[in-house]
């Protein structure tokens, strides 16, 4: 079994901001691949299924971003997961709109979701890396990661979510170089394809 985790914070205020991407990628891989319903767990809501013939567990913690590890702490244990079974979608400031990189561990950069990672699981992690932009100057940043996406954005967005769902299943066979370049073919804007 895998544990993939969406980060993002809880509740309809927080939905369509930048820093829930985490959360809408878990909602679109769920959606794509008949996962099961949603139900609380782990201090969070968690949703099974399999993708590539791997069972794997989706996972949104509910205890708001600086605390995330807390959730995926539970699930591991409950699971006997080590942190190389985990997986998380997170927003990044480094990457610009749409792009995405996957990467094993790393420093935190910091972003609170993955400091609380750090904390409670370590950084071995496999992270999905999903651009959203960086607004320009540091002051900016608070403000651009907690706003909700613009109108403009929208197109890119759901291209995004649905190619990193349609890709999914190399991510589930390990194959994080391919997925990365399926999810920029399935991205690119109809003319260059």
């Amino acid at each position: 079994m895998k544990l993939w985790v969406g980060l993002g914070n809880p509740g309809a205020e927080h939905a369509a901001q930048r820093h829930n991407i985490g959360f809408m990628a878990a909602e679109r891989i769920a959606l794509r691949h008949h996962f099961g319903p949603w139900r609380r767990k782990f201090r969070g809501a968690a949703s099974d299924g399999v993708i590539a013939g791997e069972k794997i567990l989706l996972l949104k913690p509910l205890t708001y971003m600086n605390e995330s590890g807390e959730s995926v702490q539970a699930a591991m244990a409950f699971h006997r997961l080590a942190p190389g079974d985990v997986l998380v979608f997170h927003d990044e400031l480094d990457l610009a709109p749409g792009k995405v990189r996957v990467k094993q561990g790393g420093g935190a950069a910091g972003h609170n979701g993955l400091r609380s990672l750090d904390r409670h699981v370590g950084n071995a992690t496999l992270r999905v890396r999903l651009g959203i932009g960086h607004p320009g100057h540091k002051d900016l940043v608070h403000n651009h990661v907690l706003g909700n996406f613009a109108k403009s954005d929208r197109a890119w967005l759901e291209l995004l979510l649905d190619a990193v769902a349609d890709a999914a299943p190399l991510l589930a066979e390990g194959r994080a170089e391919e997925f990365m370049t399926r999810v920029a073919l399935l991205t690119q804007p109809a003319k260059d394809r």
